[in-house]
């Protein structure tokens, strides 16, 4: 028999749900067995910053909100409600007195009502200190960025998506942009090729193009605008050794091989006119080890040699630069880098100058919104620590008022702790929102596997623990280029992290896990265009690009040889996204979650439902008035059964 009932999703138990406001009035029931002979309870609150909780006496006679004192059901109810004013996170369980049995000899004492954490039921825990609930506690400070909300996000590897065709064909490989390229870098002659991924001297060197460019993203504007794009989301793009720009080199100047400056200007007008934002992705936890910052090789004393420029010594043997401090350096000339990559030395992002340089009034980050882009994408946010996080978005926002900051968690961001410091990415002040990584992981399981419990207790706690201004910009991943891709995560063979590389390189979908990798990414994608938050398309998804791992995951885009069922299936369903309003923010309810079959309401107002059936077995369930499936036109009422493999978005009419 149950034996106490909380449910932080309901209403009836909390009220108001999810994530609140400061000075909200916050209101909570329980209903308690009588069985248990209880004489009071307590909700005891703990504020993250501090040490005590605070404990509030909760009635049972309605003199704080009315509640049952005589419930039929055998359980008797109590209430409290209070006021929180500060930001932060606040965990919270429940004390049930009870008086005991004389006649048996059983003493009167407490009972600890916690969290079940794996449905989020309340539950009687051992004496110990119970698993909590969450409730997150923010006041913005700056203004939300609307203009994501109800959107799609397109992720583009710059060097992969596209070329301009500039290159001069008497210098195939010798030359790009008009420009040389540089020693130590190989070019491609054949866009179909895989990306060097067998180690050199035992070491890889991403030094291999394909000539993917800032003008070839802009003559594919019309093709982004009818998969319904709204937001660009640019891999590094300023000067870097590497193809994929993360070590960079010069945040002031586009890399040669993407363009100019005037070209990113360029994309970024010419998107506008489409109605598409662009943001960039921002490097700010370290540098490259060959950049004009560090120069371990001494390539940019010798460039300003020969352009007769002044000569800013690099930190790297340099005790006199200018940019040493931005460094940590040992005794032996030695150098903290990241996660031991000696190519990516570590920044140290409290140093003054180093805070200046990316966050002041001519810094990094305000240059380029100035120059088009509307908001960035923090590259390892969890290594940012947050008063550089406070500077670098207060920049932004004073530059644009509605400039989008992103940052790249994996887990629920909302209560991340990273190296000992609680990262409050919500309160207000900091993140817009992050890459909803949660949302990607249990997706693919369900689709793959059936876990539909495991995908509704994934949304129900973002939705709860997220602020509706964070879920309505959330960027909803099903392929990064740091995982494998989407088709091939949820058809192909599965292989464990240490699989080598040269089993990677020539494993690829057969015919049967094709035919079947289509069906489960149309369903999975479905998911993704309707769950709170933004779809973000990683380059290439679309049109059916398999993958493992990096470098596999980062081929070219398959100009004329997309699959064109799902590039198909892609333009119908963004469109409808893009046609309702529901996904701006509406709000989000689980309808069914068992047996390989889940399905959920968005609501605005109207109600549109998605509905999947990924397991084995059939599924019905009972629709009140008339529907119509927005994938098929097919107009349903009364009661629907969902076939293995079905999908449905039904639309109320």
């Amino acid at each position: 028999m149950t034996e106490v009932i909380f449910n932080s999703r309901d209403e009836y138990y909390k009220k108001p749900l999810g994530a609140v406001i400061a000075d909200t009035e916050l209101a909570f029931r329980i209903k308690v067995a009588r069985s248990l002979d209880p004489v009071g309870a307590h909700l005891v609150v703990h504020y993250d910053r501090h040490d005590n909780p605070a404990v509030y006496e909760m009635t049972a006679d309605g003199a704080d909100i009315p509640a049952e004192t005589a419930a039929a059901d055998g359980f008797l109810t109590y209430a409290v409600s209070f006021t929180i004013h500060d930001t932060g996170l606040y965990w919270y369980h429940f004390e049930i007195e009870t008086a005991g049995d004389p006649d048996s000899g059983e003493q009167e004492g407490v009972l600890l009502v916690g969290r079940d954490t794996s449905n989020n039921a309340a539950i009687i825990t051992s004496p110990d200190w119970p698993a909590t609930w969450q409730q997150t506690v923010y006041r913005r400070d700056y203004e939300a960025p609307e203009w994501i909300y109800g959107g799609v996000y397109y992720h583009v590897f710059v060097d992969r998506f596209n070329k301009s065709g500039r290159d001069d064909p008497t210098l195939t490989g010798g030359a790009h942009n008009g420009q040389p390229i540089p020693e130590g870098r190989t070019f491609h002659d054949d866009w179909t090729d895989i990306p060097d991924w067998e180690p050199v001297n035992g070491k890889i060197y991403n030094n291999d193009f394909f000539g993917g460019d800032l003008n070839g993203v802009r003559q594919k504007l019309d093709y982004l605008a009818s998969l319904n794009v709204t937001c660009i989301y640019l891999s590094p793009i300023f000067e870097a050794y590497s193809s994929h720009k993360y070590d960079t080199g010069n945040y002031e100047v586009i890399d040669p091989m993407f363009g100019t400056e005037e070209d990113f200007r360029a994309l970024c007008s010419e998107a506008a006119k489409l109605g598409i934002r662009v943001i960039c992705d921002g490097v700010f936890a370290h540098t490259g080890s060959d950049s004009k910052y560090f120069d371990k090789y001494g390539h940019y004393a010798d460039r300003a040699a020969d352009a007769g420029d002044e000569i800013i010594p690099g930190a790297f043997g340099h005790p006199e630069s200018p940019y040493r401090s931005w460094y940590f350096f040992h005794d032996d000339d030695t150098y903290d880098c990241w996660w031991d990559f000696r190519t990516l030395p570590k920044v140290n992002k409290r140093d003054p100058g180093y805070v200046e340089y990316i966050t002041g009034g001519d810094g990094i980050v305000r240059r380029w919104l100035r120059a088009g882009a509307s908001g960035w994408r923090l590259d390892v946010a969890d290594e940012l620590p947050n008063d550089f996080i406070d500077a670098l978005v207060g920049a932004a926002k004073a530059e644009k008022p509605d400039a989008l900051i992103v940052g790249e968690v994996w887990e629920d961001a909302s209560n991340k702790i990273a190296y000992d410091e609680r990262k409050n990415y919500f309160e207000g002040k900091r993140l817009d929102s992050v890459m909803n990584y949660p949302f990607r992981t249990a997706i693919i399981d369900f689709v793959r596997r059936g876990n539909a419990e495991g995908l509704a207790q994934t949304v129900e706690s973002i939705t709860e623990n997220y602020p509706p201004e964070v879920l309505g910009s959330l960027m909803n991943v099903l392929g990064t280029h740091d995982s494998v891709r989407v088709i091939t995560a949820l058809a192909g063979e599965e292989f464990d992290a240490d699989t080598p590389r040269f089993i990677q390189a020539g494993t690829h979908l057969n015919e049967e896990e094709w035919a079947r990798g289509i069906e489960l990414l149309k369903t999975a994608s479905l998911l993704q265009m309707t769950l709170p938050g933004v779809p973000c398309i990683y380059y290439g998804d679309e049109a059916g690009v398999e993958g493992y791992k990096d470098p596999f995951n980062r081929t070219c885009y398959p100009w004329g040889h997309e699959n064109r069922e799902l590039l198909d299936w892609y333009r119908k369903i963004t469109a409808i996204r893009s046609s309702h309003t529901v996904y701006r923010q509406g709000t989000y309810r689980t309808l069914a979650a068992a047996g390989g079959f889940y399905a959920f309401e968005r609501r605005d107002g109207d109600a549109i439902i998605t509905a999947a059936n990924c397991g084995p077995a059939t599924y019905s369930f009972r629709l009140d008035g008339a529907w119509r499936d927005l994938l098929t036109e097919r107009h349903i009422e009364g009661s629907i059964t969902v076939f293995p493999g079905d999908r449905l978005l039904l639309e109320q009419v």
